[in-house]
């Protein structure tokens, strides 16, 4: 029996397990595309001015946080994303991706979950 299709980026995909049931925002698209070229301009502009963020069991706030945050992991771990599926909780996008890279475990499963500003920007983002 054929899977269900979902989709990502406006693309059907499909998975062994969970399905997507939303489109990925833009925004989302364009952060996870930046993330895989390893532009942090590009990143970067994906976050509103005073946005937060949570990896690692580190949170960091505001742009050149941010940017600091960007730079060092990318030079560490070299890390490409693949998104699963995306859905919204409790007025947030969650994101699986498959990230793979230069740390122990890889590949995984992380679980990104985005709360975006009025103006689609990412304004809160916890990795895990």
């Amino acid at each position: 029996m054929r899977q269900p299709t979902a989709h990502l980026w406006g693309q059907p995909i499909t998975g062994s397990d969970r399905q997507m049931t939303a489109i990925l925002p833009a925004s989302l698209a364009t952060y996870f595309a930046a993330k895989n070229r390893h532009d942090t301009a590009a990143m970067l502009a994906c976050f509103s001015a005073h946005a937060t963020v949570r990896d690692e069991r580190q949170e960091m706030t505001g742009l050149p946080a941010l940017r600091a945050w960007i730079e060092s992991t990318t030079a560490r771990y070299a890390v490409q994303s693949e998104p699963l599926e995306c859905h919204e909780e409790a007025g947030r996008s969650i994101v699986r991706a498959r990230v793979s890279g230069s740390f122990p475990g890889s590949p995984a499963v992380l679980t990104y979950r985005f709360g975006l500003a009025a103006d689609g920007r990412i304004d809160a983002l916890e990795i895990g």
